[in-house]
């Protein structure tokens, strides 16, 4: 790799591929406008030091209504928890998220082709809205997107005329009489079956998908082009992005993510490695290389050197369930943009400014190309994102706090909550501190998700799944 592709963090990306607030923390805790605090409620997976490749967690993601939480792991494996019903013997109490399904979504594939090994790793999970008793969600991993549907059984039918209960065909010259099948009851059981397979349309690997709000067509991008899909239709898909050069060479930056709008259909966005964020009209036309909109912030020379392309990259853009916001993350803050202002962001939230000082060390163990991604509460008014240490970060909008907290087992005492963690950059440290030098970037929140409706989130870290709540007294 050349050492210009290097600086830009161009070259890395395809590597990796194939294989303003205080930034310390601190203060109260944002909810959406109530300060209260966050508690421990549960933690999924296992203790052991030594984790399995397989079993780290790639995404997490809440249904629309809440009562189901996704996640998929580097294994190819999907986990599905339901939210079991409140206590009424406890109203205050919160129900608790158990397992519901699990199932293998991908298998690792090899494509003799380009002689090029694909993972089973889980990129995206998006769910459908739900129409009638079965969940749909769609998964993804570098190169094949899945339709699954999630249904449960709780009856079998007896009393066939042409088969045993085993199944067993039965003689016809042995029947005497009709028999009229009946339904009995029998033991849950929750079935994943694939409904439609979307293959064979990107060169480059997946990093997002995004269903529409028509709720019949999703979008699904690489590193160079966007295309849009329809759900029932899994043979062909129509490019509406494409950003590859005819000499690959001229290749200056990639699509690190893509969201449509929430309410208008034809409306979606995609970031870029440059930290630009294009949005798009389909109604314009069929082939969307021209934006409708261009949100980029003037960068400030003085603050230039050589790692500031690397750590301007975006890896995540979220719209706000409102849709007039959007939120972009880069790699050492948050950055909320409103859709009728492209000239700079409405905010912006520093995640971990302590880390500028380290950009040096963090390129040399390749962690400054960590995705993070981020996540808007149910009313747009807080929002999300992970850090080093197992630290995540949450800012209030309306009150202008933040806090940092840590997904730990040292914590996860029922009920026992949060307190508030804050980094040391140099000097004296407190007794409550910790020194920047002490972070452990082994550890590292990048997934995140926020219940839609209430103050439940759930942060992945490593192999395993924490959910917390606010504290009701």
């Amino acid at each position: 790799m050349t050492s210009s592709s290097r600086a830009t963090g161009i070259g890395r990306h395809f590597e990796k591929g194939k294989k303003s607030l205080p930034g310390a923390g601190g203060g109260g805790c944002p909810a959406g406008g109530n300060d209260f605090q966050w508690c421990f409620s549960q933690v999924k997976g296992a203790i052991d030091e030594d984790v399995a490749e397989a079993d780290i967690i790639s995404t997490v993601e809440f249904n629309y209504s809440g009562d189901l939480l996704a996640t998929g792991d580097k294994g190819g494996r999907v986990v599905i928890f339901q939210r079991e019903q409140e206590n009424k013997s406890r109203p205050h109490s919160r129900g608790e998220y158990n397992v519901y399904s699990t199932f293998q979504s991908h298998e690792p594939e090899f494509d003799y082709l380009k002689s090029l090994e694909i993972e089973e790793k889980i990129n995206k999970i998006r769910w459908l809205p739900q129409q009638n008793a079965a969940h749909f969600l769609l998964s993804t991993n570098d190169k094949t997107i899945k339709l699954w549907k999630i249904s449960e059984r709780d009856k079998r039918a007896e009393g066939y005329n042409l088969k045993d209960e085993d199944g067993r065909l039965r003689d016809p010259f042995r029947i005497t009489a009709l028999r009229v099948p009946i339904l009995k009851p029998m033991d849950l059981m929750v079935e994943a079956s694939p409904r439609r397979i979307f293959a064979n349309a990107h060169t480059y690997h997946i990093n997002s998908i995004s269903v529409n709000s028509d709720h019949e067509t999703y979008l699904s991008a690489d590193d160079l082009r966007i295309n849009l899909w329809h759900l029932e239709i899994t043979d062909r898909s129509f490019n509406i992005v494409d950003i590859k050069p005819a000499n690959m060479e001229e290749l200056t930056e990639v699509i690190t993510a893509a969201e449509f709008h929430p309410h208008q259909c034809n409306v979606f966005v995609y970031s870029s490695s440059k930290g630009t964020i294009r949005l798009c009209d389909m109604r314009s036309s069929a082939l969307c290389d021209r934006h409708s909109k261009f949100f980029e912030e003037p960068e400030d020379p003085s603050s230039r050197s050589f790692f500031s392309e690397i750590i301007s990259s975006i890896s995540d853009v979220k719209f706000s369930h409102s849709g007039r916001y959007m939120m972009s993350r880069d790699y050492l803050s948050v950055k909320v943009w409103d859709l009728n202002m492209e000239s700079r962001p409405l905010e912006t939230h520093q995640v971990h400014e302590y880390l500028r000082s380290k950009l040096c060390s963090l390129y040399e163990n390749d962690c400054i190309f960590d995705k993070f991604e981020c996540c808007w509460n149910g009313s747009d008014s807080a929002i999300m994102t992970g850090s080093y240490n197992n630290f995540f970060r949450m800012f209030d909008r309306d009150t202008r706090r933040d806090v940092t907290l840590e997904a730990s087992r040292e914590s996860s005492k029922p009920r026992a909550s949060l307190k508030p963690r804050k980094v040391c950059t140099g000097g004296k440290r407190k007794k409550d501190e910790i020194s920047v030098d002490s972070l452990d970037f082994n550890k590292k929140i990048l997934h995140t998700a926020w219940h839609p409706a209430d103050s439940v989130i759930a942060v992945a870290a490593t192999n395993n799944l924490y959910i917390f709540q606010d504290k009701i007294n």
